[in-house]
């Protein structure tokens, strides 16, 4: 009898690396190449050193061969961000504001639609913070069309923001709370933003995904809970995420992955150097390393010691990309990912 391992899979929340990891299997995917997926598209282009791949999962098929809901996926990739080069950042910032901008039109999501903005995470660890602050940076204007519409310029929309925090510090679900508020303030678009959880850790802190399958709060670090979606709250959403955090099991099993192939560079005999272990199907292996690791409590969640560099980069970039998307009078071609 098998076991079932699936309880073991690694643990990632972007589409891009469980689609790779589907097709595995059949080999590398070149260059980020679509790869042969049953009711699933797949596009990749490289400008400058920002890779941008835009997954489309149609099938019910496709969605369960990669874990993945059925929408549209883009996957913003950006090694050199950590380099913290201010005119990469208003680059990636500029190109994700025109992405984001074509997102809704895709979406049918009209120039006056009302914008209600999530941050989700807590502000008080800072690998969960890139939801508050990317709300911080937002331009929030619906206060204008409710109190003086008369006066606001044109070129702008209705957009509200809040941080509703976590379980553990209101004692209520985000989820009920993001219900209560579109109930009275009745925005026509929820955009939802969050930490997430990558197979790479040269992922983190360099990715961003955008996505309209809406979102589950505290799927970044595993948590299951009632999610933000459009069956739930009524209006269309769209998810943006960034990794910020690796399992430690994740990185030992692509450290064995890695000490695999540079043996295989150096000699002809890596079966005898890694044993059994080489032989072993990833989710075997990870299982291996998950039932060392556990008893002890050791399977961490891993993030770079600069974290709190890095997070309010790419939040700046979040928050400079979306008032730009947003509103007709931001100048989409020309972005500022500003600091503070």
């Amino acid at each position: 009898m098998r076991m079932d391992l699936s309880m073991y899979a690694v643990r990632t929340d972007l589409a891009l690396e469980a689609r790779d990891m589907a097709v595995d299997s059949k080999g590398t995917v070149p260059g980020g190449s679509a790869p042969n997926i049953p009711g699933l598209q797949s596009e990749f282009t490289d400008e400058e050193g920002i890779k941008v791949t835009n997954i489309h999962v149609q099938t019910d098929q496709a969605a369960q061969t990669i874990g993945k809901m059925k929408g549209h996926y883009i996957t913003i990739e950006v090694p050199e961000l950590r380099n913290k080069d201010s005119e990469l950042q208003d680059r990636v910032a500029t190109k994700f504001a025109k992405l984001f901008e074509k997102f809704l039109v895709d979406m049918g999501i009209s120039k006056s639609a009302k914008v209600l903005v999530i941050g989700l995470g807590n502000w008080n660890v800072t690998p969960d913070a890139l939801g508050p602050l990317v709300v911080e940076n937002l331009m929030v204007t619906r206060h204008y069309f409710e109190l003086m519409p008369d006066q606001v310029s044109p070129g702008y929309r209705p957009v509200s923001a809040v941080a509703p925090g976590v379980l553990g510090i209101t004692g209520i679900e985000s989820s009920e709370i993001v219900q209560g508020i579109v109930e009275k303030s009745k925005p026509d678009l929820v955009i939802a933003v969050d930490a997430l959880a990558s197979k790479a850790l040269e992922r983190v802190n360099t990715t961003i995904q955008i996505a309209d399958t809406g979102i589950h709060p505290g799927s970044g670090i595993g948590n299951k809970r009632k999610g933000l979606t459009h069956e739930i709250l009524g209006v269309p959403v769209i998810a943006i995420g960034v990794p910020t955090v690796v399992y430690a099991s994740t990185i030992v099993n692509s450290c064995i992955d890695m000490m695999q192939g540079h043996f295989n560079t150096q000699t002809s005999n890596s079966g005898a150097i890694m044993g059994m272990i080489g032989s072993m199907q990833e989710n075997e292996r990870l299982a291996l390393v998950k039932e060392v690791l556990n008893p002890l409590g050791h399977d961490l969640l891993v993030t770079p010691k600069e974290i709190d560099e890095f997070i309010e980069d790419i939040a700046n970039i979040i928050a400079s990309g979306l008032n730009a998307a947003l509103h007709e009078a931001v100048d989409v071609n020309n972005v500022s990912a500003y600091t503070h």
